[in-house]
């Protein structure tokens, strides 16, 4: 009853409107993630970007890719890197310990 009142051309449209909505929440939260990371911002700073992330989210967002776009990826890159070395030193510090 359902599928023949929907066309498919409607489903495919509401299907590319749902994974664009989680491709928007993604970047979101990979911004607010960003915006915490950052050690070059001022907590003042980094309220004002939340607020304006907030209240305002797709200029916001927009802004803040033009204004901080391009240290995101450093700032993702130094994290990963800290992730990994720390995961080696943990590996490094189990293998070398004698077994009880």
């Amino acid at each position: 009853m359902f599928a023949s009142s929907y066309p498919l051309l409607d489903l495919v449209l509401t299907m590319l409107w749902f994974v664009i909505f989680i491709f928007w929440i993604m970047l979101v939260f990979q911004i607010i993630t960003d915006i915490f990371r950052s050690h070059d911002l001022s907590g003042g700073l980094k309220a004002i970007w939340m607020i304006f992330i907030i209240f305002l989210p797709f200029l916001g967002v927009f802004i803040y890719l033009i204004a901080r776009g391009g240290k995101m990826h450093e700032r993702q890159a130094m994290a990963a890197a800290a992730q990994q070395k720390a995961f080696e030193s943990y590996i490094r510090d189990v293998a070398n310990k004698p077994e009880a």
